[in-house]
């Protein structure tokens, strides 16, 4: 597979590795069970080598849940945690534009810091800003959820 994993280009998945994926993604979960280290026993087809590794519990869910993404036909990029990212890469990120993810920056929401001209977003600080946001909408959609059953609105 000669596929480059990287930040600006996520790995877009081929039919035919969408199918492998699925299927050794319910193997490799079924294998690891609850944060387990899994024995790898890999064979390279063209030379016959194999080869025989460990694999640690924390690669082992990260593994199984980009497999799981591959065999849902979804584009897979793996980034580091203390990557650092541009406004565009970071808007993409969020999916939002980057005029938007500028006001967040400009108003706090979200740290960066200047390299020369350019701001920069470090990975973990945007992963951060996304799960505040997702729990705040969470809060805020069961505060509605209470009120209107209070108001018996049948919800």
């Amino acid at each position: 597979m000669s596929a480059t994993l990287s930040l600006s280009e996520p790995f877009q998945p081929s039919d035919a590795e969408v199918i492998l994926a699925r299927e050794a993604s319910r193997a490799l979960a079924n294998l690891a069970g609850q944060d387990r280290a899994v024995r790898v026993e890999a064979t390279e087809t063209a030379a016959g080598r194999t080869e025989s590794f460990v694999i640690p519990p924390a690669a082992v869910r990260l593994l199984v849940d980009m497999l799981a993404q591959i065999a849902a036909g979804n584009a897979v990029s793996i980034v580091p945690v203390h990557a650092e990212l541009t406004t565009q890469q970071a808007a993409d990120m969020l999916n939002v534009s980057r005029p938007f993810l500028v006001s967040l920056l400009e108003r706090g929401d979200l740290p960066f810091h200047k390299v020369g001209t350019h701001r920069r977003v470090r990975y973990g600080d945007l992963i951060a800003y996304k799960r505040r946001e997702h729990d705040a909408r969470h809060r805020a959609l069961d505060e509605l959820v209470e009120q209107a059953q209070e108001l018996g609105l049948g919800y």
